[in-house]
């Protein structure tokens, strides 16, 4: 039974192309939310097809497992995927997949149980720095401002999420830049990007060697921030939110020769002065569309033996 093989293949191979076409495309820095579903989509297709070769595997190797697999599925379907005919391969492949799969849970497990110890310490670090006046009720308004030297705003995910913005970022932002850097941080809250950042990074964290894995990662922190750029100056325009980023990010050196931490800044600063044109509504609809699909091709390549044997 190659079929296993050909679903591992197939998962390579869109491990290896897909991450070039999008590099090379000039999209998604145009449409960041569409970039951010085709990337998932992509991850999803490999797991996927690790999935389907892991479980089409053991069922070639254990008969108990097969009878599970296809216990609804008439006898022409089960037969033609040749059950109990494998060799060793068979079950070794199975067990190395299931051991992946296992990894990737326990990474991601791992992630969620560091994002909420970092979580726990912020906010007692909040209670500590701004505490409750007199008669405030916990959680009554989702501003916290806090005492500080360095502009600097944050979104803290938790009940209730809170949004912090410090004293040094409320003398340095002028106008309408201070509701633009929170509708950027309110950005990432409705979309819930710091679950994509939790899954990306416990993916490239626990396969370090998978340069997709790495990839995602990289992206994924790029594009949420883009995405979530795109939201504030929509909103409060693109000049606004590239002078809030520059008053928030000029004392840090990331506008001088070398900057390191915030390397994205400059380049985010430059998109928002000079946007490129969006996609037409029809060809957004149709990437998003064809990056829906790059999941399911894994599915159609598992079902053909028994589409074969029904027709």
């Amino acid at each position: 039974m190659i079929l296993p093989a050909v679903l591992l293949l197939l998962g390579a191979l869109t491990a290896v192309v897909a991450p070039r076409l999008l590099a090379r495309a000039d999209w998604p820095d145009r449409e960041p939310v569409v970039a951010l579903w085709a990337w998932q989509c992509v991850v999803a297709a490999v797991l996927v097809c690790c999935a389907l070769s892991m479980t089409l595997s053991a069922a070639a190797a254990w008969h108990a497992v097969g009878g599970h697999v296809f216990a609804t599925a008439p006898r022409a379907v089960a037969e033609a995927y040749v059950l109990g005919t494998a060799g060793l391969w068979a079950a070794a492949t199975a067990v190395a997949l299931g051991l992946g799969g296992l990894w990737s849970a326990a990474m991601l497990a791992r992630e969620v149980v560091r994002a909420r110890a970092r979580r726990r310490r912020r906010r007692a670090e909040l209670r500590l720095r701004a505490p409750l006046l007199p008669g405030e009720v916990p959680g009554a308004s989702p501003l916290v401002v806090l005492e500080g030297e360095r502009p600097d705003a944050w979104w803290l995910p938790g009940t209730p999420p809170r949004l912090v913005v410090t004293t040094a970022a409320l003398r340095r932002l002028k106008g309408r830049q201070l509701d633009a850097v929170l509708a950027h941080e309110q950005g990432h809250a409705q979309a819930r990007h710091d679950w994509l950042l939790h899954c990306s990074a416990a993916l490239a964290d626990g396969f370090p060697q998978v340069p997709v894995f790495a990839a995602f990662r990289d992206e994924m922190h790029r594009l949420v921030e883009l995405a979530a750029d795109d939201v504030a100056s929509r909103r409060f325009g693109r000049l606004t939110t590239a002078l809030a980023l520059v008053e928030l990010n000029e004392d840090r050196g990331a506008f001088g020769p070398c900057p390191a931490a915030q390397a994205q800044v400059p380049q985010r600063v430059h998109r928002l002065l000079t946007p490129p044109d969006r996609l037409p509504a029809i060809r957004r609809l149709r990437l998003t569309a064809a990056a829906s699909l790059v999941p399911v091709v894994p599915v159609l390549v598992a079902f053909v033996p028994g589409l074969r044997a029904l027709g």
